[in-house]
């Protein structure tokens, strides 16, 4: 393995545990709130990880590229799926007509 793969690996940890333990600390009242707000920045992260993929040439990179094509694609529509589901709380529900 060589010392630059090593060091994007550690980076890579290092990014899962502090983003495990910042988003631990939020209140669960906010996590709907932080995920809505942060639709954009999932959407530049497919993005890059579509640029990426395109520019990659090992099967270990092609795997790892589409795992993070996925992973990104997966977060961009879950954050408009509880967007979605927030909006749907507020909107007023119609009253039921009887029927004559």
């Amino acid at each position: 393995m060589s010392s630059h793969l090593l060091i994007e690996v550690y980076i890579f940890v290092l990014a899962v545990f502090v983003g495990f333990q910042l988003i631990s600390k939020v209140p669960s009242v906010l996590h709907t709130p932080l995920m809505s707000a942060t639709n954009a920045i999932h959407g530049i992260i497919l993005v890059g990880a579509i640029a990426l993929a395109a520019s990659v040439h090992g099967a270990l990179d092609v795997a790892i590229s589409v795992a993070a094509v996925f992973l990104a694609t997966l977060n961009v529509v879950g954050g408009y799926v509880v967007t979605d589901r927030i909006l749907g709380m507020f909107k007023k529900k119609s009253a039921e007509r009887p029927t004559e």
